[in-house]
């Protein structure tokens, strides 16, 4: 009787090959976005401005983080809006709290640290109402470190074709974002972008 060979997923190398498979490809728009991002004024700074926006897509969608992520370079995704719902949950009759879902505002640009990279690279929206229920992300550090089970993501696209950075919206629970989410955040996208380039006209 032949050998019954190796299962596929078995064996050292079956994590090395899922993890190549799910590295983000190379971003041949990446010295191009950068110097897009320098023109428009965008820098690697917080912005009221945008965390306010942030905090209107939380609000539009019901997820209880949002954020506006720049992607400076081919190794860095920067959060210049965010916004956490903790912001404005009391504690103990004290002030509201204020911290970033992730520490600091600066992310690598890496499979391991946000569902964002996969956005970019797509150039289209992406709903995970339940991310459990998708493999390719489910492993995702950010999903355990700040546990979180769906996320809402479209891509910023200039006037020039360049993807500059993605607007998102995660909660820590399942949430049936459906087709009203996903319009709902498109024309966020698109709203974001005319405002950045206004913005750039008027400077």
């Amino acid at each position: 009787m032949a050998a019954t060979p190796p299962h596929p997923s078995s064996g050292p190398e079956s994590g090395i090959a899922v993890r190549h498979l799910l590295l983000p490809p190379e971003d041949p728009q990446a010295r191009t976005r950068s110097e897009r991002l320098r023109a428009l004024g965008i820098e690697a700074r917080p912005d009221t401005e945008l965390d306010a926006f942030a905090r209107e897509l939380a609000r539009r969608t019901g997820g209880c983080y949002a954020g506006v992520n720049f992607f400076l370079d081919a190794d860095r995704q920067y959060f210049a809006g965010l916004y956490s719902a903790a912001q404005d949950t009391p504690v103990h009759g004290g002030p509201p709290l204020l911290q970033d879902p992730v520490p600091g505002r600066v992310m690598p640009r890496d499979i391991d640290m946000g569902i964002c990279p996969h956005v970019v690279k797509r150039r289209r929206a992406l709903v995970l109402e339940d991310i459990r229920d998708f493999p390719r992300f489910a492993g995702n550090h950010v999903v355990d470190a700040i546990g979180i089970h769906s996320y809402l993501g479209a891509p910023l696209i200039d006037s020039t074709g360049v993807v500059l950075g993605t607007i998102c919206v995660v909660d820590q629970d399942p949430q049936p974002w459906g087709r009203k989410g996903l319009e709902t955040i498109k024309a966020m996208a698109a709203e974001l972008v005319e405002q950045l380039e206004e913005s750039a006209r008027r400077r």
